[in-house]
């Protein structure tokens, strides 16, 4: 178990949280949730011990191990893959090194064989002798082939590492598990094997997460940060959604009885506060007066943007047209005499983990990167807006937001530019700020808000979701099932992939599997159970990431 004692949090003038006093116990998973800024993933770091609070302690059950997700991808680069994972009990791994240099000594003495005979009692009791496997099953799990097993940290890209230290993370069944936005970077078949991971973890999981999704499938409680405190609910995100909403309806419910009541009250104070046979009636009403008190409702720190993709022209029946389309990338042939038909009804969705095929095909059809062979065809009726995964090249500017977002608007009235803006949460002094200082969730709304303001009827996005938080995603989700238009978009976000698409389309060595249904049934399909038997990733298609 892992509680907090009257944990405050003051940064400069700002209290991120005050006085929280939270206890987390064996066999819950935890989902921790606020606006960007709100201070989950500081609160994540005062548990693990990273960070010290302004006042108050944590405490932890004495003799059980922590375990969180390191956020440092260079810390272990001078270590072995299986090493860094096993690091995750260090314990274990201390052992395994203390005992193994004992063995290599040349002068080995009965000094040395009792302690010999000690580490390896206790390396046993820890089962250590299953660790290098146990290792193994978990990066397997997450997507890291075996090939990379034996390699150095340094030698895997990003992602790679990504999956690695989460792989650290959950090594050797700790009593508390801390992971901060562990599906960053994951597919969605890496994020799917963890869901299951987490949810068959025994012992104390908190988790910060955007996953709407993931948080649903895991969470058996949430701890909202709101109001700068924290507030647990029991049940996954769908119920917090519902219980956190009727809470402030009751409270305004109340409100509204309240103040009715304080009305008649003051009105029968004034009409016989005079009359000297109702002045012990009047006095009465005075007391009962001051005891009424409104509940406080304070604004929340969540916002939510709006998001609403409007075409200027209907949509006509051809699309797209894509004909045994090839491309071949870092000696890899990831497209493979690729071909299918848009047409003006899908929303298609691709998934899967090669993400590398995919983002390879948005930047064809995006006229970016030329094809080795085959064709494709826009329709003549449609106009496309494009989201790239990498959108860097966009913000290299010494333009303020509000210039950036002029050049792509059909009419340049500021006024009407700054409408979008607002839409997207850029307020007042916002439009000034230059390009090349935005956040990366910030330079997600202005991609989000050039798409929108350019009135296109066909939408490609890739991993639009990467930088946003909640609010944002749940703006996006509602937008894209909205457009009337075709979406064609990749995502590690499970619920808008099932709640937008109504066509599945995946790439499997090159080739196209393509249908017409939803994500849910897709996975949930023979086809798809036998075509992952002979997939493997590989470190090409995780450069892209």
């Amino acid at each position: 178990m892992i509680s907090t004692s009257n944990i405050s949090l003051r940064v400069g003038k700002k209290a991120l949280f005050e006085d929280v006093n939270i206890k987390f116990t064996e066999g819950n998973c935890y989902g921790v949730i606020g606006a960007n800024g709100a201070g989950k993933s500081t609160f994540l770091r005062i548990l693990s011990g990273q960070l010290e609070p302004t006042t108050g302690e944590v405490i932890i059950t004495p003799g059980q191990r922590l375990s969180f997700l390191q956020q440092d991808q260079f810390k272990y680069d001078a270590y072995p893959v299986l090493d860094t994972v096993i690091m995750g009990n260090k314990r274990l791994y201390d052992i395994r090194n203390e005992k193994d240099a004992i063995y290599a000594k040349t002068d080995f003495t009965e000094e040395d064989g009792v302690k010999a005979a000690e580490l390896e009692a206790e390396f046993a009791q820890m089962d250590g002798w299953n660790a290098e496997a146990d290792a193994e099953n978990l990066l397997n799990g997450l997507g890291v082939g075996e090939e990379f097993h034996q390699k150095q940290m340094k030698e895997l890209t990003g992602p790679l590492k990504v999956k690695v230290l989460l792989a650290q993370a959950l090594f050797g069944n700790p009593d508390i598990l801390l992971l901060d936005e562990p599906t960053n970077h994951l597919d969605l078949d890496a994020i799917s094997w963890l869901e299951e991971f987490l949810i068959n973890f025994e012992n104390t999981v908190i988790v910060v997460s955007h996953d709407r999704y993931f948080l649903n499938k895991v969470c058996t409680q949430i701890a909202d940060i709101d109001y700068g405190k924290i507030q647990l609910y029991a049940g996954n995100y769908d119920f917090w959604v519902e219980s956190s909403q009727l809470m402030i309806r009751q409270m305004k419910e109340a409100n509204k009885k309240k103040e009715e009541k304080i009305k008649e009250l003051q009105e029968f104070i004034r009409r016989f506060s005079a009359n000297a046979s109702k002045s012990k009636q009047a006095t009465s009403r005075k007391r009962a007066l001051e005891k009424i008190q409104l509940d406080e409702l304070r604004p929340s720190s969540r916002k939510y943007p709006y998001i609403d993709f409007r075409p200027e022209r209907e949509i006509g029946n051809d699309v797209l047209t894509v004909e045994n389309l090839t491309k071949t990338v870092n000696g890899r042939k990831v497209l493979d005499h690729i071909s299918f038909t848009l047409t003006r009804d899908n929303k298609a969705a691709l998934v899967g983990p090669d993400e590398l095929a995919k983002t390879t095909l948005f930047k064809i059809l995006a006229g970016e990167m030329e094809p080795d062979e085959g064709s494709y065809k826009w329709g003549l009726t449609t106009s496309q807006a494009y989201f790239p995964k990498d959108n860097s090249a966009e913000f290299d500017s010494d333009e303020t937001i509000a210039e950036w977002l002029t050049k792509y608007s059909p009419i340049k009235d500021a006024t009407y530019v700054r409408g979008f803006l607002g839409r997207m949460l850029f307020a007042g002094e916002d439009g000034v700020k230059q390009v090349k200082v935005l956040s990366g969730g910030e330079r997600v709304r202005c991609m989000l808000s050039k798409m929108m303001i350019s009135g296109a009827n066909v939408l490609m996005l890739d991993e639009p979701t990467d930088h946003l938080d909640m609010e944002s995603i749940s703006a996006l989700n509602t937008g894209m099932i909205r457009f009337p238009g075709v979406i064609i978009f990749s995502s590690r976000d499970h619920q808008i992939v099932e709640t937008t698409a109504n066509r599945i389309m995946e790439f499997v060595n090159g080739k196209l599997i393509d249908k017409i249904t939803t994500y849910d049934d897709y996975l949930a399909s023979d086809e798809m159970a036998r075509k992952r038997q002979v997939y493997t990733v590989t470190e090409d298609e995780e450069e892209d990431d």
